[in-house]
């Protein structure tokens, strides 16, 4: 939405993916029901959750719509971890590598 002061929901689709990380000011998950954002990643308490929306409500999931060839649940949590210890540049390095890895499978 680069350029725009204000989005009309109208005219301008919601996000496919929200990511929602940590954060002292959460949104909550009504919020982006109202939006109909499909699809809603939360990763809080080192745990992530996939709300897939469905009938105007999120049901949790294993999966992603968005990625369903890639394990989201288990991969994250572990990079995020990896990231605490030898850090974000590193990290994102392997990250990029892994994603590289599971789309030519």
């Amino acid at each position: 939405m680069i350029g725009k002061e204000r989005i009309d929901l109208r005219f301008d689709p919601p996000p496919d993916l929200v990511m929602e990380v940590d954060v002292t000011s959460k949104t909550q998950l009504d919020a982006y029901e109202t939006l109909g954002v499909p699809e809603v990643w939360l990763y809080e308490d080192d745990k992530l959750r996939i709300n897939i929306l469905r009938d105007g409500k999120y049901i949790e999931s294993e999966i992603s719509p968005t990625f369903p060839n890639l394990p989201i649940l288990q991969a994250i949590p572990q990079f995020v971890e990896q990231s605490r210890t030898i850090g974000r540049s590193p990290t994102l390095r392997r990250f990029r590598q892994w994603v590289r890895e599971q789309i030519i499978l």
